[in-house]
């Protein structure tokens, strides 16, 4: 149901739809600026993440992938003012530590939303329209508890953010099997459980692993660790790597055939899913002391999927497959999925599907601008182009830089100023390079290259 929307009713610059940490960077960066906007979100109060909000853990990324402070250092929204109006900014200095703590960033980002009036928390989004009265604009309806509001914007952002995955193999089970996502809210029962299986590779199954780990001894809970990957791989956090989360890297990510692009986001997961270094070594030396008093009830076990799991009501029987071929079964009293996240294209956009660009797998074609409506510059998305933008898409660090860019479509002009080249290599061919001719053949003892375009 939509409410009617009258001809003369109030025009909004932006209508964001959804508001996770990007809609919330660009509605801070939009603030000073003249420009009417609003942002929509179902919650009543912004929470990041909060079923994974455990002690000491921390972000990561430097404080400096806050909100704002990428686009404008000077912003009154940014994590060193947060800590300065919070008595804390002394305190972090002494830390002396880059790596906010998990629960710092999520009390920030409500500090920053407490001040945006553009917020409208407590508004499900159910559909975007072309406005019935001008069809240069769109209408942007939300369900509240008092009825159906509807918005005139010229620009809207969609900012939904990613959804838990599960493995077509563990769909539809029954008994006692949790996301990570909503781990803290049934982890005393799974404290409580003779035997636990944590399934994934990244940091949220490492520190859910962890978490675990902590009250299991001899003699006590079993706890398995589950991986299809080969190891317990750490996040690469080397400098050179680091220069793929830039502008240049973007802008050739963007450039490559479809096939190339999703390959390499397969085999670039290590670069942004994998676990922090500190963490795996954490593990280990817990695991390590507290074998000092008797063998640990745990097993780790990598190469191993999981093809499928049956609930008998009381425990699960895993069907397990190891990369050698074997196939075995374990069973486990819980288990936890820590099997990620992903973008999925929004149901509330289907009213016009018709005005945005497609590829050919049924994902939006989103533009190097952020775009996703053809080139009319009307309709943006933050956080759902891992497909089309690679790594930068999830990346904290990179958010005020995309929003710098909606923003400059939106006010036709660059409002901040964004760095274009920042990284030292180049990620394609160099341009004047004068291609070689066809069978030319390598010096003896050169070094052939493989090019990201050709694998």
């Amino acid at each position: 149901m939509t409410a009617a929307v009258r001809a003369d009713a109030r025009v909004h610059d932006v209508a964001g739809v959804g508001i996770g940490p990007f809609n919330l960077g660009l509605a801070a960066l939009a603030a000073p600026l003249d420009l009417d906007t609003v942002f929509l979100d179902r919650a009543e109060e912004f929470r990041w993440h909060p079923g994974m909000m455990l002690e000491g853990a921390t972000i990561q990324v430097p404080f400096l992938a806050d909100l704002v402070t990428m686009a404008d250092p000077t912003s009154p929204y940014s994590f060193l003012n947060w800590l300065k109006h919070t008595g804390r900014l002394y305190p972090f200095y002494i830390r002396e530590s880059f790596y906010p703590l998990r629960a710092e960033y999520d009390a920030y980002c409500r500090w920053v939303a407490d001040q945006l009036p553009a917020l409208r928390w407590g508004r499900t989004v159910t559909s975007v329209e072309v406005d019935p009265h001008d069809d240069d604009l769109y209408v942007v309806h939300a369900r509240t508890a008092a009825g159906v509001e509807s918005y005139r914007t010229r620009h809207v952002v969609l900012g939904v953010g990613t959804q838990p995955v599960v493995p077509a193999a563990l769909r539809g089970l029954d008994g006692p099997v949790v996301h990570s996502a909503d781990y803290l809210t049934h982890r005393d029962a799974l404290r409580a459980a003779a035997s636990v299986t944590v399934v994934g590779s990244g940091q949220s199954a490492a520190e859910v692993y962890r978490d675990l780990l902590e009250t299991t001894g001899p003699g006590g809970q079993r706890l398995d660790w589950v991986t299809r990957s080969p190891r317990f791989f750490p996040m690469e956090y080397t400098k050179l790597t680091l220069e793929m989360t830039s502008p240049e890297y973007t802008d050739h990510f963007h450039a490559l055939p479809v096939d190339v692009r999703d390959c390499l986001t397969r085999e670039q997961r290590n670069l942004y899913k994998g676990i922090s270094a500190d963490l795996v070594d954490d593990i280990y030396d817990a695991l390590y002391r507290k074998s000092a008093t008797g063998p640990v009830p745990t097993t780790l076990l990598t190469g191993t999927e999981v093809l499928g799991a049956t609930w008998d009501g009381e425990r699960y029987t895993l069907r397990l497959r190891h990369a050698t071929g074997v196939e075995h079964e374990r069973t486990t009293d819980a288990l936890v999925l820590a099997t990620g996240y992903a973008a999925q294209v929004p149901d509330v956009v289907l009213g016009i599907a018709h005005r945005l660009a497609w590829d050919d797998r049924g994902r939006l074609d989103v533009a190097r601008d952020y775009s996703v409506d053809g080139g009319r510059r009307r309709v943006f998305v933050q956080n759902g182009e891992e497909h089309t933008h690679g790594l930068t898409a999830p990346d904290l660090g990179f958010g005020p830089w995309r929003s710098s860019a909606i923003l400059a479509a939106v006010c036709g002009r660059d409002v901040y100023p964004r760095e274009q080249r920042i990284a030292f290599q180049e990620f394609g061919v160099p341009t004047g390079t004068h291609p070689a001719p066809a069978g030319t053949v390598r010096a003896a003892g050169a070094v052939a290259l493989a090019d990201e375009a050709h694998p």
